[in-house]
């Protein structure tokens, strides 16, 4: 509580201030929200895009070393 001579320095707070708080409140949840959907589909992307990467590797590895027939080498 403030002395009694700040009382009529300082505003009470405004009842419309009081009313958009819930809708504040309801907004920054529903971005939130959005943020971790995003964040959960690019995981998503990213650890299928890696896995596609390493079977794509593992084929790689498998074929013939054309530029070591250049080189004399085969491995």
């Amino acid at each position: 509580m403030l002395p009694h001579e700040f009382q009529n320095i300082i505003p009470p707070s405004s009842p419309s201030a009081d009313i958009l708080e819930p809708h504040k409140l309801t907004r920054e949840f529903h971005q939130e929200v959005k943020a971790r959907q995003e964040f959960s589909l690019y995981c998503q992307w990213y650890y299928e895009t890696a896995q596609r990467h390493q079977q794509e590797l593992e084929k790689m590895t498998g074929d013939i070393n054309i530029l070591g027939w250049f080189r004399r080498t085969f491995f």
